[in-house]
């Protein structure tokens, strides 16, 4: 008995020897993983093989054998937590695992105290940030770029709603509020999110009545991310509910393809995964890669395939063992501390706590590992500054029939692209085009692509609102005695309805009291809270609607403009001389007098044309200078400086009477109108009141954005109103947009738009925000453009029609508008004639002054042919005869011998004679 004791003494000694041995010569780490999980399988084998690898290079850790111990925390949070516990009792310097993000929140914190690295290639939540979880270190591409992938992919693909399903844990359900931030980065937006329990406590009836839930909302694009065992399940049962047929699309994260990898797909469950799309962690071929390959049958014994999260495991315990050795290599020793917080608290005598420890050299273990630099079977590996590591990159592939076809990829650096993302990197990052992925074949066995959306099978049309309108009733208008409503905006959504590819149930409902127009920003709102399913009516597309709900593509361009009456500057008889004004008149008759004396001084003594009695130079000088008004002038300049003056002035001329004619032409020709407004700067001005239409977004544009004040402002209801304030004056001008406007002045031409439009907008249909139904009416009604219906509607309504007071020959000229110059011509004309006869009575008069008294008694029509025959004669011709009937005179008063009658006689025969 006491021989037996002693054995036993030394068994135990010879027991602590051996360990203290083998201290000084291995080094342990450990593994927290389920190992009956798909992963789980895949990861025990892989890192046992790289434990052995590790171990049988001589350049690696020389002197020390690697030493991995695998702890099965067996679906359990609480397994895990004790392996981690025991880990740190055993002096076990890095922990690969935990094996879900469950658990790495929790570990995450006993690693930064105990200052032990903790290593997961599946724990890939989002959330758990290097900044709170230092020692906590993601080996394989976080869910962050698995979702932004996914969001590029439905991006890609023009989808706009996307609903989730997802285990309701940290290991997924960050992962989807990660992919709702992404999503939305591309204008896109997760609607619905269906958690579904843990897979502890989830049940058939859980997923079931999550997918009923599913199926009842609009969207048909859906995200499953879980675990691969619920995953299948959820397949399952939508595929019994009917959701896995056309119409429908599905991405399944990562789980799926691991599935696909290791264990393949059944030909039961073939049929139910048709056309889903999924991503695998991308890993470069490499030579490496393909050695493992091969040996992976004997490691496995082919009981399970081989898949990416394999690899990172084996990569991950190389990545040990390589910053052991650069440990080692800078003098480290491997020594633990105790914890003097954990030495003798109170209360836990039972737990232990004293025998946890902190590593020593755990800041700088984990240094080398951020700094790992290597070619690993999953291709380069290593660390970005934020922790995460470098490249990540996803293969998509499409499930049909049992196999996976490749689509394309998807890599941080580039984007997606149908080219391997390594081929990509030694390229200039180019995310913004060449986005490609090869054709799906989608549920169904289709490659046509879904449209993503569905009317929810509620049974319930949709509830389209439409405005009752009193006045402009061409836009929208209820026909009297039935519920038909017809106009120019319903006109336009039935034939964009019908241009959708698909059936739209939907019924009208009538949206105001039918006494007043309704508020549109009420109307609008009615679609926000969903009292409505969509607006459609004369809707002006502004900034603060478009914050509310959606809106299509403009079907009618609008804007505000103002519109006041006018009074027509009538033709008058003196319209030649608006022009120029009275001082321009004057101004430059003025200068027209001293050019000509100007010229006049400076010819006077080189030009014989401008010489002479001072009458004739005063003629000349009046001549010149009017005719240079015509260009018409003969008199010639000689002297230098006269011709330089000539030509400015005949300059100054020139333009003179191009901008007269140019005036005189829109005067004459053009409508001219008189209005103390002249646009929406001159009304806000003045302290006159400005009317709007009744509903209108004008009252609130002008009161928050013109600053007028709402004491200004008058509501007018109609037309009729429009025209009775304008006409007496209780308004000054009216502001509305543009097409009620064309309609207002298609009847009253005693009004005109002054200014230019001083708003630019459009009207269109509204619709709740993120509608899909938004985007297929917009296009829609861009065919209705492109193909000319839309302008026919247009016309059939709207068309401006011309005022009854317009004549066809508004545009020629009228007499009235000439007049005066005729008169001022005949007035000239007419004062000419009277100087030139009374010179030619009183020439006459001194022809015949000398007559005998015996001819002074002859018949009077002997004088009026002699008066029409001295008109008739050349002026130097009488003068001549004149100056010989007087020298002859002379003669006769001088004595000569000649009898005076017989030579009075001979000069009257001559004289007759001629």
């Amino acid at each position: 008995m006491r021989g037996c004791l002693v054995m036993l003494v030394f068994v135990v000694m010879l027991g602590r020897l051996l360990v203290v041995f083998s201290k000084t010569d291995t080094v342990n780490i450990g593994a927290i993983m389920t190992v009956k999980t798909i992963n789980g399988r895949v990861s025990t084998i892989a890192m046992k093989a790289a434990v052995d690898d590790v171990n049988s290079d001589p350049h690696l850790l020389p002197g020390k054998t690697l030493n991995l111990s695998i702890h099965d925390a067996n679906f359990s949070g609480f397994l895990s937590i004790v392996g981690a516990l025991e880990y740190m009792e055993a002096d076990i310097v890095a922990v690969i695992g935990p094996h879900s993000s469950v658990m790495a929140h929790v570990l995450s914190n006993l690693a930064n105290e105990l200052h032990v690295p903790f290593l997961s290639f599946t724990a890939l939540d989002p959330s758990l940030s290097p900044l709170q979880y230092p020692y906590f270190i993601q080996t394989a591409p976080n869910d962050l770029y698995q979702m932004t992938a996914i969001a590029e992919m439905i991006s890609y693909f023009g989808y706009h709603e996307v609903t989730a399903i997802y285990t309701d844990d940290d290991q997924f359900r960050n992962s989807i509020y990660t992919l709702g931030d992404e999503l939305s980065q591309k204008q896109c937006k997760l609607s619905y999110k269906a958690p579904l329990p843990p897979d502890a406590s989830l049940t058939p009836q859980d997923i079931h009545d999550a997918l009923v839930n599913v199926r009842s909302m609009e969207s048909r694009v859906v995200v499953l991310n879980t675990y691969s065992k619920t995953g299948l399940m959820v397949f399952a049962t939508a595929k019994r509910l009917g959701m896995m047929k056309k119409g429908y699309i599905w991405i399944a994260t990562t789980w799926l393809s691991t599935v696909l990898d290791s264990t393949g797909i059944s030909s039961s469950n073939a049929s139910v995964l048709q056309g889903v799309l999924t991503l695998r962690p991308h890993i470069p071929d490499s030579d490496k890669k393909k050695d493992f390959e091969r040996r992976w049958k004997i490691l496995s014994n082919g009981s399970i395939g081989l898949n990416p999260y394999g690899l990172y495991a084996y990569d991950t315990v190389w990545m040990v063992a390589r910053a052991l050795d650069k440990f080692f290599n800078e003098g480290g020793n491997i020594s633990f501390s105790s914890d003097a917080r954990l030495t003798g608290l109170k209360g836990t005598q039972g737990l232990n706590l004293g025998a946890l420890s902190i590593f020593d050299g755990g800041k700088q273990l984990r240094a080398n590992l951020l700094q790992t630099n290597m070619s690993g079977l999953t291709g380069p590996v290593g660390f970005n500054p934020d922790q995460s590591v470098i490249r990540p990159s996803f293969d998509i592939i499409n499930i049909v029939g049992n196999q996976g076809l490749a689509l394309g990829y998807w890599s941080n650096y580039s984007g997606l692209s149908v080219q391997p993302p390594e081929t990509l990197y030694a390229k200039p990052s180019n995310r913004s085009s060449n986005q490609l992925l090869r054709r799906v074949v989608w549920p169904g066995n289709t490659t046509e692509k879904p449209r993503g959306w569905e009317f929810s099978n509620n049974g319930r049309p949709l509830r389209i609102g439409v405005p009752l309108r009193v006045s402009f009733k061409e836009i929208v208008t209820q026909v009297n005695g039935s519920n038909e409503i017809h106009g120019f905006s319903i006109d336009v959504f039935l034939a964009a309805i019908k241009l959708i590819p698909y059936p739209v149930p939907y019924e009208f409902v009538k949206f105001g009291d039918g006494h007043k127009n309704p508020s549109y920003t009420e109307f609008v709102n009615k679609v926000a809270y969903n009292v409505l399913d969509a607006a459609v009516g004369d809707i002006a597309i502004i900034t603060n609607r478009t914050k509310v709900v959606d809106f299509t593509q403009p079907y009618i361009e609008s804007g505000l403009v103002v519109v006041v009456p006018v009074k027509k500057l009538d033709s008058s008889a003196w319209a030649f001389l608006r022009p120029f004004t009275p001082l321009m008149w004057t101004v430059t008759a003025v200068f027209f007098i001293i050019i000509g004396v100007v010229v006049w001084i400076l010819e006077h003594r080189l030009n014989d044309e401008f010489r002479g009695p001072p009458k004739q130079q005063l003629v000349t000088i009046l001549w010149f200078t009017l005719s240079t008004m015509f260009f018409s002038h003969r008199e010639n300049t000689v002297s230098t400086l006269g011709r330089l003056v000539l030509f400015i002035w005949l300059f100054v001329v020139l333009i003179i009477n191009s901008s007269y004619t140019a005036s005189l032409t829109s005067i004459l020709t053009v409508q001219q109108l008189s209005s103390p407004i002249r646009g929406i700067d001159s009304l806000i001005s003045t302290n006159e009141r400005i009317g709007f239409q009744v509903g209108s977004f004008a009252e609130n544009y002008m009161i928050e954005e013109l600053n007028i004040p709402k004491s200004r402002l008058m509501a007018l209801g109609s037309p009729q109103e429009y025209a009775e304030k304008l006409g007496a004056g209780i308004v000054a001008a009216i502001v509305d947009e543009r097409p009620y406007i064309d309609l207002f002045l298609s009847n009253n031409c005693q009004f005109q738009v002054v200014g230019q439009e001083f708003t630019k907008s459009g009207w269109g249909f509204a619709f709740p925000k993120d509608s899909p139904l938004a985007v297929d009416m917009s296009t829609a009604i861009l065919t209705l453009s492109e193909n000319g219906e839309l302008q026919k509607i247009h016309d059939y309504w709207l068309k401006r029609k011309t005022c009854s007071t317009q004549n066809s020959d508004s545009d020629q000229l009228q007499l009235e508008s000439f007049w005066g110059l005729f008169l001022i011509f005949g007035v000239a004309c007419a004062l000419a004639l009277l100087i030139h006869f009374c010179m030619m009575i009183r020439e006459f008069s001194k022809h015949y002054s000398e007559q005998h008294d015996d001819q002074s008694s002859k018949s009077g029509s002997r004088s009026v042919r002699k008066f029409l025959s001295f008109a008739d004669e050349k002026e130097e011709v009488s003068k001549s005869k004149l100056k010989r009937k007087r020298e002859i005179s002379m003669s006769y008063v001088n004595g000569r011998d000649v009898d005076s009658r017989n030579r009075s006689n001979r000069i009257q025969a001559e004289f007759d004679e001629e």
